[in-house]
């Protein structure tokens, strides 16, 4: 014999569902595409697709099952949790899964503003006052170089002739010399370089590079194979005050970090003073 089924909708009973199947479709609703039930949760199918995409089936066997088995415990783990309901814990667990998921919303359409209503323009004036108010702010970590460098083998020849064009900057004799013995060739007379960056291509130690770059516009150092000559057009060193263009990222930053404070303070205080004008905000 069918059983009537009734749904529950904002307190009032309905009996609009007049068939026992209502219950079995709505089951059967859930479980279209379920790989795994635990307890009425659903693993979808889907899901699983999406983690092994593009993986062999021996690897997507492996991945899923992995998946799965942290699935099923987190979903017992959370039935287990929901018994402590009925221990008094309820009431804290909803208030604060309630806070949560009002932060989200409030983040959500903070986020939202600023994206779409926040002027991300920032002033040339503006970086430039900043950089002089602040000459402590903006230090260098690293010294930082513009020039070039030259690798040749240990044992190319006319190597004397080439310090003397890069002390000179006598680019035309550089690249020729170049084409014809280097291994490696860059010049970053338009860029600047830290000293990781030279670190990165020329053997030597950190505190040796920053020492010899403190009296020295040329570096030349030498391993069992290759010898490698910097040539420093332009330097600021480790401590110094950053070149404003450096600096400027992380002026804009400070200025948009301090307009976003402000730009939202003002979208919460508009709104505040329209729900009051529209008495929105009851006091009991």
């Amino acid at each position: 014999m069918c059983v009537l089924a009734c749904c529950l909708w904002g307190g009032i009973l309905l009996s609009g569902c007049l068939f026992s199947g209502c219950t079995a479709l709505m089951e059967k609703k859930q479980q279209a595409g379920a790989a795994v039930e635990v307890n009425g949760h659903y693993l979808y199918q889907s899901t699983l697709d999406s983690l092994t995409l593009g993986l062999s089936s021996e690897d997507s066997l492996r991945v899923a099952q992995q998946f799965i088995s942290q699935w099923a415990k987190d979903m017992l783990m959370y039935n287990e949790g929901e018994r402590l309901k009925v221990k008094g814990e309820k009431g804290s667990i909803e208030r604060m899964v309630e806070e949560y998921r009002q932060a989200l919303y409030v983040h959500s359409y903070e986020r939202y503003l600023v994206e779409k209503r926040m002027s991300k323009t920032v002033l040339d004036s503006t970086i430039v006052q900043l950089y002089e108010q602040m000459p402590d702010r903006f230090l260098l970590d690293e010294s930082i170089v513009r020039g070039m460098l030259v690798v040749v083998p240990r044992e190319a020849k006319d190597l004397w002739k080439l310090r003397n064009w890069m002390s000179k900057n006598e680019l035309d004799h550089i690249e020729k010399y170049v084409y014809q013995n280097a291994s490696g060739y860059e010049l970053f007379t338009d860029k600047w370089l830290s000293a990781t960056d030279i670190l990165g291509q020329v053997p030597i130690e950190r505190a040796d590079l920053e020492t010899r770059l403190k009296t020295k516009n040329q570096i030349e150092v030498a391993d069992s194979l290759k010898t490698y000559l910097l040539q420093v057009t332009d330097k600021h060193l480790k401590g110094e005050r950053m070149p404003l263009e450096i600096a400027r990222p992380e002026i804009e930053q400070i200025v948009l970090s301090a307009r976003q404070v402000e730009f939202l303070n003002k979208e919460r205080e508009k709104l505040y003073n329209e729900a009051i004008q529209k008495g929105e905000i009851k006091y009991y």
